[in-house]
Protein backbone atom coordinates (compact mmCIF):
# COMPACT_ATOMS: atom_id res chain seq x y z
CA UNK A 1 0.00 0.00 0.00
CA UNK A 2 1.23 3.32 -0.51
CA UNK A 3 1.58 5.83 2.16
CA UNK A 4 1.21 9.33 3.00
CA UNK A 5 5.06 9.68 4.55
CA UNK A 6 6.15 12.06 2.44
CA UNK A 7 4.01 14.42 3.86
CA UNK A 8 5.78 13.65 7.64
CA UNK A 9 8.62 16.42 7.88
CA UNK A 10 9.26 16.16 11.29
CA UNK A 11 12.31 13.32 12.16
CA UNK A 12 10.03 13.12 15.68
CA UNK A 13 7.28 12.43 13.70
CA UNK A 14 9.00 9.48 12.30
CA UNK A 15 10.05 8.08 15.80
CA UNK A 16 6.43 7.80 17.04
CA UNK A 17 5.28 6.07 14.40
CA UNK A 18 8.20 3.51 14.80
CA UNK A 19 7.70 3.10 18.09
CA UNK A 20 3.75 2.96 17.09
CA UNK A 21 4.81 0.40 14.50
CA UNK A 22 7.43 -1.68 16.44
CA UNK A 23 4.67 -2.34 18.97
CA UNK A 24 2.46 -3.57 16.41
CA UNK A 25 4.85 -6.11 15.31
CA UNK A 26 5.82 -7.05 18.28
CA UNK A 27 2.11 -8.18 18.88
CA UNK A 28 2.13 -9.92 15.58
CA UNK A 29 5.06 -11.95 16.40
CA UNK A 30 3.17 -13.05 19.88
CA UNK A 31 -0.11 -13.63 18.02
CA UNK A 32 1.90 -15.52 15.10
CA UNK A 33 3.63 -17.62 17.92
CA UNK A 34 0.51 -18.52 19.62
CA UNK A 35 -1.09 -19.51 16.60
CA UNK A 36 1.63 -21.81 15.39
CA UNK A 37 1.59 -23.32 18.87
CA UNK A 38 -2.03 -23.78 18.22
CA UNK A 39 -1.73 -25.27 14.80
CA UNK A 40 0.49 -27.46 15.78
CA UNK A 41 -2.03 -29.03 18.33
CA UNK A 42 -4.55 -29.24 16.06
CA UNK A 43 -2.21 -31.02 13.57
CA UNK A 44 -1.63 -33.69 16.08
CA UNK A 45 -4.66 -33.80 17.21
CA UNK A 46 -6.68 -34.03 13.94
CA UNK A 47 -4.66 -37.44 12.73
CA UNK A 48 -5.26 -38.68 16.36
CA UNK A 49 -9.19 -38.24 16.55
CA UNK A 50 -10.12 -40.17 13.22
CA UNK A 51 -8.60 -43.76 13.96
CA UNK A 52 -9.48 -43.06 17.90
CA UNK A 53 -13.32 -41.91 16.87
CA UNK A 54 -12.88 -45.55 14.30
CA UNK A 55 -12.03 -47.71 16.90
CA UNK A 56 -14.93 -46.56 19.17
CA UNK A 57 -17.52 -46.72 16.88
CA UNK A 58 -16.10 -50.30 15.67
CA UNK A 59 -16.57 -51.50 19.56
CA UNK A 60 -19.98 -50.07 19.32
CA UNK A 61 -21.28 -51.95 16.50
CA UNK A 62 -19.55 -55.23 17.92
CA UNK A 63 -21.60 -54.09 21.18
CA UNK A 64 -24.88 -54.13 19.82
CA UNK A 65 -24.84 -57.73 18.34
CA UNK A 66 -23.54 -58.66 21.33
CA UNK A 67 -26.59 -56.68 23.11
CA UNK A 68 -28.67 -58.59 20.70
CA UNK A 69 -28.06 -62.27 21.69
CA UNK A 70 -27.17 -61.96 25.54
CA UNK A 71 -29.58 -62.94 27.73
CA UNK A 72 -30.56 -60.82 30.45
CA UNK A 73 -28.68 -61.07 33.36
CA UNK A 74 -25.61 -59.13 34.78
CA UNK A 75 -23.38 -59.94 31.45
CA UNK A 76 -26.25 -57.89 29.38
CA UNK A 77 -26.04 -54.90 32.14
CA UNK A 78 -22.57 -55.19 32.14
CA UNK A 79 -22.47 -54.45 28.33
CA UNK A 80 -24.93 -51.99 28.60
CA UNK A 81 -23.07 -50.21 30.99
CA UNK A 82 -20.06 -50.09 28.78
CA UNK A 83 -22.21 -49.14 25.69
CA UNK A 84 -23.18 -45.78 27.39
CA UNK A 85 -19.54 -45.34 28.36
CA UNK A 86 -18.58 -45.80 24.22
CA UNK A 87 -21.17 -43.33 23.27
CA UNK A 88 -20.21 -40.96 25.80
CA UNK A 89 -16.56 -41.26 24.20
CA UNK A 90 -17.63 -41.12 20.91
CA UNK A 91 -19.97 -37.95 21.94
CA UNK A 92 -16.24 -36.68 23.19
CA UNK A 93 -14.47 -37.36 20.05
CA UNK A 94 -16.58 -35.63 17.74
CA UNK A 95 -16.93 -33.29 19.97
CA UNK A 96 -12.51 -32.75 19.95
CA UNK A 97 -12.93 -33.54 16.02
CA UNK A 98 -14.89 -30.70 15.46
CA UNK A 99 -12.96 -28.08 17.78
CA UNK A 100 -9.41 -29.91 16.97
CA UNK A 101 -9.59 -31.85 13.68
CA UNK A 102 -9.31 -30.93 10.20
CA UNK A 103 -11.59 -27.69 9.72
CA UNK A 104 -10.28 -26.06 12.75
CA UNK A 105 -6.41 -27.05 11.62
CA UNK A 106 -7.61 -25.25 8.17
CA UNK A 107 -9.36 -22.15 10.12
CA UNK A 108 -5.84 -22.14 12.06
CA UNK A 109 -3.48 -21.71 9.05
CA UNK A 110 -5.63 -19.44 7.84
CA UNK A 111 -5.37 -17.20 10.49
CA UNK A 112 -1.03 -17.42 10.34
CA UNK A 113 -1.32 -17.09 7.04
CA UNK A 114 -3.50 -13.54 7.95
CA UNK A 115 -0.59 -12.92 10.55
CA UNK A 116 2.03 -13.42 7.93
CA UNK A 117 0.75 -10.97 5.47
CA UNK A 118 0.09 -8.33 8.98
CA UNK A 119 4.02 -8.61 9.63
CA UNK A 120 4.85 -8.05 6.05
CA UNK A 121 2.94 -4.95 5.45
CA UNK A 122 4.14 -3.68 9.15
CA UNK A 123 7.83 -4.59 8.06
CA UNK A 124 7.19 -2.92 4.95
CA UNK A 125 5.40 0.36 6.51
CA UNK A 126 8.56 0.18 9.14
CA UNK A 127 11.42 -0.03 6.04
CA UNK A 128 9.16 3.03 4.27
CA UNK A 129 9.36 5.47 7.21
CA UNK A 130 13.11 4.48 7.88
CA UNK A 131 13.96 5.33 4.53
CA UNK A 132 12.02 8.78 4.95
CA UNK A 133 13.32 9.82 8.17
CA UNK A 134 17.06 9.70 6.73
CA UNK A 135 16.26 11.95 4.18
CA UNK A 136 14.77 14.30 7.10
Amino acid sequence: MSYSIKRITQAADCDVLLTWAAKEKADLDFQMLSEGRLTNKFETSSIEVQPILQGVLAELSALDVVLGVLPEGPSKVDAAKKKVKLEYKKFLLENRKESYGLVALLQKELDVQRIENEIEEVDGFIAALTAHKATL
